[in-house]
């Protein structure tokens, strides 16, 4: 009877503990953030200041710099625990492996996709973007950024144990993340051409769905593999 009421508080203390972590490493989101505002500040640069251009290729800009800036964090993910120990305790933990996969993935989730997702309306001002499309945007990376930290968490965990990992993973995440990017920005450029845009947030929502139900399974069992 008391087992069942204790998973949420095995959970909340796991997402505590990450986060935690994540404040103590400043650096690792410090690192994320800044690469996000380079990489999507280098574009303007770039292409020039022709404000409609600017307009036209943002939304596809901020999140490929999400994308990248997302993947620096992911090699972490369960390299720590794996190397001290505690992956081995979350293994033979009284809850099921998959929700304290979840667990992690959301404390990572908040410490690099949230953080990336409030400082996208900054950079969206340099591209020249209406108010209309920043929400917009905004709304696309706080559906999109969960399913890159959840189906980035499959590939962290099926590179834990190999040499090289950091390549391999961008490797095996990048294409399984390509259809998020399409979407997501997508919903912006739907949005400026004056076409409707509740189909892509209908996809992304049904992404988002089936990856809170099986990434976490396919990350458990990959940890396990990992572990034996």
């Amino acid at each position: 009877m008391n087992a069942s009421p204790s998973i949420p508080k095995v959970m909340l203390a796991i997402v505590r503990r990450d986060l935690s972590l994540a404040l103590r490493r400043k650096n690792d989101s410090l690192s994320a953030l800044f690469f996000f505002i380079v990489v999507a500040s280098l574009f303007p640069l770039g292409i020039g200041p022709e404000p409609t251009l600017l307009a036209i290729i943002a939304p596809g800009m901020v999140w490929i710099a999400a994308l990248l800036a997302a993947m620096l964090s992911l090699g972490r993910l369960f390299a720590d625990d794996f190397q001290d120990g505690t992956l081995d305790q979350l293994v033979l933990t009284a809850i099921p492996l998959p929700l304290a996969v979840l667990s992690k993935t959301t404390a990572h989730w908040i410490s690099s996709g949230l953080i990336l997702t409030i400082a996208s309306p900054i950079l969206a001002i340099q591209f020249n973007l209406d108010s209309q499309s920043m929400v917009i945007l905004v709304l696309t990376l706080l559906i999109g950024t969960p399913l890159l930290s959840l189906i980035g968490s499959i590939g962290a965990a099926l590179t834990l144990a190999t040499r090289g990992g950091g390549m391999l993973l961008s490797l095996l995440v990048l294409p399984l993340v390509i259809p998020v990017l399409i979407f997501g920005a997508g919903a912006v450029d739907a949005h400026q051409a004056g076409l409707p845009i509740d189909g892509h947030f209908y996809l992304l929502g049904a992404m988002l769905a089936i990856a809170l139900f099986f990434a976490p399974i396919a990350t458990a069992a990959s940890l396990r593999i990992a572990v034996e």
